[in-house]
C-alpha cells in the first residue's frame, strides 16, 4: 500500500476512534448528534472516494463493476447526507414516514447488479447481454417488492408502525440476499478477487448486524444518534474505505489480468435466468395476496394491484426482449454448427486425400529408385552402341534409343522429386549461372543431334530468393521438353533472361527445322504428353517461389516457355551465387 493510502487510512481510523470516544464520553445531546452525523458523512465520503481509482483504471465490464460499487456506496452517502441535513441543519428528528428511506433501500441494488457482472470470470458477448437482462428483471422485482410492501403504508394509507415494520423486513431480506450473493462470488473466485469479496462480505455483515442492533434499541427507546449502537455502523463504513484502498493498491496486479478465471461457467447464468423467471411468476401470487388480505384498507389493495400490473408490464417487456436475443443466438449457433459440420467434412476429405498422396509418394519413390539401376545400364549400353561403327540407317535409331532412355531417366527423376516434395531453405540465386548449369547438364541429350543452342543473358539480372536445386530441376525439365519437341529433326534451342518491373524473366523456346515434317497439336494439357508429372512438379516449385509460367505452341510445331520469378534485390549481380551448383561458369553469351 502506498504512502498516500496509508495516511488516508490512518485519518479514517482516527475519525472512527473519535466516534467511539464521543459515544462513550459525551451524553445524549445535539453536539453528540451533529458530531456523529458529520463523522459518518466523512467516513462514507472516504469510502466512496476510495473506489474511484479502481474505477478509473479498469476497462469494459470491470469498469462497469466498479461504477456500480461506487454508486451503491454513494447512495448510502446520499442517505446519510439527508439524515444529517434534517438532524444537524434543521435540528429536527427524522420523520417516521421518511421519503428518503427508499434511497437507503436502493443503495444495495447497484451492489447486487455489480456482483451479477462477475468481473472475475470470462464471459462472451451473448452471455453478458442476456445476463444483464436477467438481472434487470431482478432489479425491477426488488423495486416492485419495496413499492408493494412499504409504500402503501407511506402514501395510500399512512401508518408509521406498519411502514417501519415492513421497511425493516424488506430491507433485511435485501441484505440477506446481498450477503448470499457475496458468498457465492467468494466461492467462485480466487486471488485478489476472492480477498475483495471476502472483505466486502465482512463489512456488510457488520452493517447488517448494526442495523439489527439499532432497530432493537429503537424498539426499546434506547437509541439516539451518536450512541454506542452506532459504533458497528461506523466500523462498517471504515471497513469500506480499507477495502477500496487495499484493492486500489493491488490494482497493478489486477490490471494485467482483470479476469482470473480462464473458463466460461454457464451454471451461474442458468441460475440467474431461473431466478428471473421465478420473479416473473411471483407477480400473480403477490396480486392474489393483495386481493385476499381483507383486513387492509381498500386503498392499499388498489395501490398494490396497480403496482403489480405495472410491474407485470415492465417485466413482460423484459422477457420479450430476452426471448428475442435468445432466438437470435440460437439461429447464430445453428448456422455456426452447420458451417462447422461442413468444414469438418472438408477437413476429413483433405486428410483422406493427403493420406492417399503420402501413400502414392512412398510407392512412387520406391518404384523410381528400383528403375534407376536398369535405366543407367541401358543408357550406358546405348552410349557404347553409338560409339561403335554403325551404318547410316542404324545411327539415327541408336541415337533415338539413347534419347528416349534419357527421357525415361528424366521422368524417373521427376517421380523422385514428386515423392520428396517439401519446403526447402531459400538463398539468393543467380539465374544466369543456373541456366548455364542446366544447359551443361543437358548437353549429352543434344550433342549428337542437329540442334543449335543460342543463349542471351542479361548481365544486370537481379538475383532471386529460392532453392537452387528445385529451380535447377525446373530449368532442366523445360530444356528437356524443348529438346523432346525438336527430337531428331533438330532445330534451335533459345534461352534468354531479362529483368523488368521487379521480375526476372526466363524464356526457353524450341524452333524445329522447317524442312522436317510437322504434326499439329492445337490443344495440349501439358508441355509433353509423356511428361505430365514433371510439369506438375515444376508448377508446384514455381508456385512455392511465387513464380508464374506462360506456355505457347507455335504453328510450326515449336514451343515457347516464359517464366517470371520475383527479384530479391534491385542491384545487379557482380559475381555468381555460390549456392548454385557451378558446372558452367560465367562466359560470354553464345
Amino acid at each position: 500500500m502506498r504512502t498516500v493510502a496509508k495516511l488516508w487510512l490512518a485519518a479514517v481510523t482516527a475519525a472512527f476512534a473519535a466516534q467511539i470516544l464521543a459515544a462513550f464520553l459525551w451524553p445524549q445531546s445535539f453536539r453528540l448528534t451533529a458530531f456523529s452525523d458529520l463523522i459518518q458523512c466523512l467516513l462514507l465520503l472516504s469510502a466512496t472516494a476510495s473506489f474511484i481509482p479502481s474505477l478509473l483504471r479498469a476497462r469494459g465490464r470491470v469498469r462497469l463493476f466498479w461504477s456500480l460499487i461506487t454508486l451503491g456506496v454513494g447512495l448510502w452517502l446520499s442517505y446519510q447526507l439527508l439524515w444529517t441535513y434534517i438532524e444537524v441543519f434543521l435540528r429536527q428528528d427524522v420523520p417516521d414516514l421518511f421519503a428518503g428511506d427508499v434511497v437507503l433501500f436502493l443503495n444495495i441494488v447497484p451492489l447486487m447488479a455489480a456482483l451479477a457482472l462477475r468481473p472475475h470470470t470470462v464471459q462472451d458477448e451473448y452471455a453478458a447481454r442476456v445476463g444483464r437482462l436477467d438481472f434487470l428483471l431482478l432489479i425491477i422485482w426488488w423495486l416492485y417488492l419495496y413499492t408493494l410492501v412499504v409504500m402503501p403504508w407511506q402514501y395510500a394509507s399512512p401508518q408509521a408502525a406498519l411502514y417501519a415494520h415492513n421497511l425493516n423486513s424488506v430491507y433485511l431480506v435485501e441484505k440477506i440476499a446481498l450477503l448470499l450473493a457475496l458468498i457465492a462470488s467468494w466461492i467462485g473466485s480466487r486471488g485478489h478477487w476472492r480477498r475483495f469479496y471476502g472483505s466486502l462480505f465482512c463489512a456488510y455483515s457488520i452493517y447488517a448486524a448494526s442495523s439489527y442492533i439499532a432497530n432493537w434499541a429503537i424498539a426499546r427507546q434506547q437509541y439516539y444518534s451518536g450512541s454506542f449502537y452506532d459504533i458497528p455502523l461506523a466500523a462498517a463504513m471504515t471497513g469500506l474505505t480499507w477495502i477500496g484502498l487495499r484493492h486500489s493498491g493491488d490494482g497493478h496486479k489486477a490490471r494485467a489480468h482483470e479476469t482470473e478465471d480462464g473458463q466460461i461457467s454457464t451454471i451461474y447464468g442458468v441460475w440467474i435466468a431461473r431466478c428471473g423467471m421465478i420473479a416473473v411468476f411471483s407477480l400473480p401470487l403477490f396480486a392474489f395476496w393483495s386481493i385476499s388480505e381483507a383486513q387492509v384498507p381498500g386503498r392499499v389493495r388498489s395501490f398494490r394491484l396497480v403496482v403489480t400490473l405495472a410491474a407485470a408490464l415492465a417485466m413482460g417487456i423484459m422477457v420479450f426482449v430476452r426471448q428475442y436475443y435468445l432466438e437470435r443466438e440460437l439461429i447464430r449457433l445453428l448456422n455456426l454448427s452447420r458451417e462447422s459440420f461442413d468444414n469438418l467434412k472438408r477437413l476429413q476429405a483433405q486428410i483422406l486425400q493427403s493420406e492417399k498422396l503420402a501413400s502414392i509418394g512412398q510407392l512412387v519413390g520406391g518404384a523410381a529408385h528400383e528403375l534407376n539401376n536398369p535405366i543407367t545400364a541401358m543408357l550406358g549400353y546405348s552410349d557404347l552402341l553409338l560409339a561403335t561403327s554403325l551404318t547410316a540407317d542404324q545411327q539415327p535409331s541408336a541415337a533415338r534409343i539413347g534419347h528416349y532412355v534419357r527421357r525415361t531417366r528424366s521422368l524417373v527423376a521427376s517421380l523422385i522429386a514428386f515423392a520428396r516434395q517439401g519446403p526447402a531453405p531459400k538463398t539468393l540465386i543467380d539465374l544466369n549461372t543456373l541456366l548455364r548449369t542446366a544447359i551443361k547438364l543437358a548437353q549429352p541429350q543434344w550433342a549428337s543431334l542437329p540442334i543449335q543452342v543460342r543463349t542471351l543473358y542479361d548481365p544486370d539480372l537481379p538475383r532471386v530468393l529460392g532453392d537452387s536445386n528445385q529451380l535447377l530441376q525446373v530449368c532442366q525439365q523445360f530444356i528437356g521438353n524443348c529438346l523432346h519437341v525438336m527430337g531428331t529433326r533438330g532445330g534451335t534451342l533459345s534461352v534468354t533472361t531479362e529483368a523488368g518491373a521487379g521480375m526476372c524473366l526466363l524464356q526457353i523456346s524450341a524452333e524445329p527445322q522447317s524442312s522436317a515434317p510437322i504434326v499439329h497439336t492445337p490443344e495440349f494439357s501439358s508441355l509433353d504428353p509423356e511428361d505430365g508429372l514433371g510439369l506438375s512438379v515444376c508448377q508446384g516449385i514455381l508456385q512455392e517461389h511465387r513464380g508464374t509460367l506462360a506456355r505457347e505452341r507455335h504453328q510450326d510445331g515449336g514451343i515457347q516457355l516464359r517464366i517470371e520469378i520475383p527479384a530479391a534485390e534491385s542491384a545487379p549481380l557482380k559475381r555468381p551465387s555460390p549456392t548454385v551448383p557451378v558446372l558452367w561458369q560465367s562466359q560470354p553469351s553464345a
